[in-house]
């Protein structure tokens, strides 16, 4: 018999049960005798039945859908956390939705209120500027996950690691290889990254008794392009320094074209240390020293708690760290 055309009376005909207890086992929303229940799966796969979704999520009152926003679709680090939701939901009825924030607040508001819109289940946040009061708004006591940033809120698990450490790290490499005039490449002003990784920047000058100097503090926007505009900005200012260190490898990919347009060499003149590692960094000439966020390993725990609040399961928050990758684009300045 053609799968397609297959009805619950052909499965209760073939498993010699009512058409109730076809649809019983089918929702598994009701407990259902496992004689019965073995019978029903015995047909179902004998008759190549295979149940619709969008007809059960329409008797369920669920979309089976995540709706998921991103940021800056195309990034490599963004779209390795939504690799990293898609194979958590892997195995799952559910599927995701994509949008994107485009780092901007009111855009964010927007594609979030569609998805809501759109009857999804659950909500993915990765990322974005919103704050939690506005996320409990627009959420709707959809169960909520967020990604890439921390959330003061019980209600909200978030996944993040530790930015300021991280990037204080970062920075405390490029001290223990002998670099005392470290520039700095802020991401966007307003992006909670860019703070705690600015944070971690200070911290670890202040904790080598290196003095904070503005001139060699330098506004981006994660951009490649505005790293090849720190350079300038630097240069222009007069400002002397060995090292550099970028809030995200896509600003350290801009700063490297930058400073081989000014001749200036990586690492003999300036070191670079970025942040992110993502996959052409390691291509980058000389290849980049980065730090490593686990993104896909965030994506996929945060698909998996997502499912178990659907299904009113616990759920433990993980516990990931951020790596110093070390490469070949910081030199070790002797005494």
């Amino acid at each position: 018999m053609a799968r397609n055309k297959v009805t619950i009376k052909d499965i209760a005909d073939s498993a010699n049960v009512s058409k109730s207890t076809v649809s019983r086992v089918l929702n598994d929303n009701t407990p259902v005798n496992e004689q019965k229940r073995k019978a029903v799966l015995a047909a179902m796969e004998r008759l190549q039945y295979k149940p619709n979704l969008v007809a059960r999520s329409l008797a369920g009152g669920s979309s089976l859908t995540l709706g998921v926003v991103t940021q800056n679709i195309g990034s490599p680090f963004y779209d390795s956390v939504t690799q990293g939701v898609i194979h958590g939901m892997s195995g799952s009825d559910y599927s995701p939705i994509f949008v994107d924030g485009q780092w901007d607040r009111e855009t964010e508001i927007s594609v979030v209120q569609t998805l809501i819109d759109r009857n999804i289940d659950a909500l993915i946040m990765v990322g974005g500027t919103l704050d939690v009061h506005e996320i409990e708004e627009l959420r709707q006591d959809k169960p909520t996950v967020v990604i890439a940033r921390h959330i003061d809120n019980v209600a909200i698990p978030s996944i993040a690691i530790d930015n300021v450490q991280a990037a204080k790290k970062a920075v405390e490499y490029l001290i223990k290889s002998g670099h005392r005039r470290i520039a700095h490449v802020k991401g966007i002003p307003e992006h909670q990254d860019a703070v705690d990784r600015f944070k971690g920047y200070c911290e670890a000058l202040s904790d080598a008794g290196i003095e904070l100097e503005e001139e060699l503090i330098v506004n981006g926007d994660f951009s490649s392009q505005s790293g090849v505009l720190a350079i300038e900005s630097l240069l222009m200012r007069g400002a002397t320094f060995t090292a550099i260190f970028a809030s995200n490898d896509e600003m350290a990919l801009g700063i490297r074209l930058g400073l081989y347009r000014r001749g200036i060499r990586v690492p003999e003149d300036v070191s670079i240390v970025g942040f992110d590692d993502q996959p052409g960094s390691a291509y980058m000439t000389p290849p980049l020293t980065t730090v490593a966020q686990p993104a896909s390993d965030m994506g996929e725990a945060a698909a998996e708690i997502a499912l178990n609040m659907l299904s009113k399961k616990e759920y433990e928050l993980p516990k990931l760290d951020a790596e110093l990758i070390v490469r070949e684009s910081v030199k070790q300045i002797r005494p």
